[in-house]
């Protein structure tokens, strides 16, 4: 197409600028949109941030991201699975690993989002209270001019020979709310028309109140136990003592700002551990656990004196800001070694680990001082042992009737100087020469208490000198841990204060009619829903008519917002 023809479909308004459309075309060309510029974008970020929406999005992202902790390994609870994970999966290990997903609860994205909800919640419940606040300090709105659009309506006529004015009426209305709890205001009072606005239910906003703010100070108390507070575990055999230091431990798990110098050096000694179990008196439950009981002496200072408790499941012992619970058990096998040159290079107990029914247990043990060659033992426990009829050992019951242990032996490099940390409770067996085994010559190992077998090769012999039982015990100490309680107990009390409290508004209007009578209207509305609000106004007119003895007439019938208003002769 030619500029000339397209010159010619352009509007003659377009070409003349003194049109008014033509002005118009001008000034939005010239017209320049304000930029948000960067205040304006802080505080619409804010606005954001702040917002309800936002910090329920917030509270499911949290737990959303706290799903990964229980999917993978996490590297403070146990670095040793986390590392054998990460060299089982190559792939996908480093790759997990650079996400933090083995570090979920101290890993930045889920720090952010802990502190994204804590900066919402707080810039969310802080207005709110301000504005609840100056709404509980201000006056009842004014009263409508038509009550009869409200959505609950009622008019009473009180009898002219009652002598009940209006002014007195309005009074008497003033005190029975004030009686149910309204803040009553009265307005008029000397005029032809008085009237009163009350309003109660500002709990219901203080509980809503309540909740969020217990939901920040259940973030803060999680976050305290979290930086400050530390667990961790020790296996107590019969005799032995725990002392609150951090080479007492097993393994010990601190808090993010957890120092070793805060632990408080309390200990505790398992003087005698009893598990009944059930000889069959009950049908179906031989064997069965019925009772644990850790008798203990616990001090709070080294210097303090003993004091003797009982230590059970679900009943902590709390010494020094923390509590010690039973959470397993087992026996010890005691085990004498002695090496190819006569020595006695390993004497004590062995954690014996229940594996199966009536506490069959696995036995592990290394002996890295034996010489000339370092020596290992592996194998199992059993309590009260049986040969089946083809010569397999099992345990017929968990109490000690009948103890036995059967290992296997092996000599060789345990592994332990390279300094690389190794389960107590398995033996690499790939740099060991086997001694003693089933399928050898020398055959296996079978141990009864008292009785000592002698090596093949003079690599030395191992005693089996008796049965000791022992504990397992988590400590825990969670500063925050109360306070949470605390919070999760008021958040409770305000969400249920925020959903069975209803916030109502009364409005009560009397007037003079021109036979003597004291004509009153009221109507009652509801902020939100009140499935309640009916009973009320009920409620309410039935203390009016028993205030001035008004008897029940078609004339003083309640009245719905949908009825029509107030009869003409009022």
């Amino acid at each position: 197409m030619s500029e000339s023809v397209k010159a010619k479909k352009k509007s003659p308004a377009a070409e003349t600028p003194g049109t008014a459309e033509g002005k118009l075309q001008q000034a939005k060309s010239e017209a320049a949109l304000p930029a948000l510029g960067f205040k304006g974008m802080l505080r619409w970020a804010w606005t954001q941030l702040t917002s309800m929406r936002t910090a329920l999005f917030l509270l499911l992202l949290l737990a959303v991201g706290a799903v990964p902790g229980s999917l993978f390994p996490q590297r403070p609870a146990n670095p040793v699975t986390v590392t054998d994970w990460i060299k089982n999966n190559p792939t996908t290990g480093p790759f997990l690993d650079a996400l933090q997903m083995f570090d979920v609860y101290s890993s930045a994205w889920f720090s952010a989002i802990y502190i994204l909800l804590f900066i919402s919640l707080i810039g969310c419940v802080t207005p709110r209270a301000i504005a609840h606040y100056k709404a509980m300090k201000s006056q009842p709105p004014r009263t409508p001019k038509r009550l009869s659009r409200l959505p609950e309506y009622g008019t009473l006529a009180v009898p002219a020979d009652a002598g009940i004015p209006a002014s007195k009426a309005i009074a008497d209305a003033a005190g029975l709310l004030k009686k149910r709890g309204y803040r009553v205001e009265v307005r008029d009072v000397d005029g032809a028309l008085p009237s009163l606005g009350a309003e109660r239910g500002f709990l219901k906003e203080v509980g809503n109140l309540v909740f969020h703010t217990s939901l920040i100070g259940v973030l803060v108390s999680v976050a305290i136990g979290g930086l400050y507070g530390y667990s961790g575990q020790r296996i107590l055999v019969e005799g032995d003592t725990f002392v609150n230091t951090l080479v007492g431990y097993d393994q010990f798990t601190p808090g993010t700002n957890f120092q070793s110098s805060w632990l408080q050096p309390y200990s505790m000694q398992l003087d005698k551990f009893q598990a009944t179990f059930d000889r069959g008196e009950s049908p179906g439950k031989a064997g069965q656990p019925i009772d644990y009981t850790a008798e203990v002496t616990t001090k709070e200072t080294k210097d303090s004196a003993g004091k003797k408790e009982i230590l059970k499941v679900n009943d902590p012992v709390s010494l020094g800001g923390t509590s010690l619970y039973l959470t397993g058990n087992g026996y010890a096998p005691m085990v004498t070694v002695r090496d190819g040159e006569g020595n006695v290079s390993f004497e004590g107990p062995v954690i014996a680990k229940v594996q199966g029914d009536n506490y069959y247990s696995s036995v592990v043990i290394k002996v890295p001082d034996a010489k000339p060659d370092q020596l290992g033992f592996v194998g199992f426990f059993l309590p009260t042992a049986f040969s089946g009829e083809n010569g397999t050992s099992f345990s017929a019951s968990p109490e000690l009737f009948n103890p036995q242990l059967s290992l296997n032996s092996f000599y060789g490099d345990l592994g332990l100087d390279k300094g690389v940390p190794q389960n107590v409770f398995e033996l690499d067996v790939k740099n060991l020469k086997p001694l003693n085994a089933r399928d050898l010559a020398a055959g296996g190992i079978t141990l009864t208490p008292g009785a000592t077998v002698d090596l093949p090769d003079g690599k030395g012999s191992i005693t089996f000198d008796g049965v000791k039982k022992y504990i397992g015990v988590d400590i825990h100490h969670n500063p925050g841990q109360l306070y949470a309680l605390i919070f999760g107990f008021l958040a409770v009390a305000g969400l249920v204060m925020s959903l069975y409290i209803n916030r109502r508004r009364v409005w009560v209007r009397t007037g003079t009619h021109a036979d003597g009578r004291t004509m009153v209207e009221y109507g009652l509305l509801a902020r939100g829903e009140d499935h309640r609000l009916a009973g009320e106004a009920a409620a309410l007119r039935e203390i009016f008519a028993r205030e001035w003895n008004v008897p029940e007439t078609p004339d003083t019938a309640s009245k719905t917002a949908g009825s029509s208003s107030t009869s003409k002769d009022q």
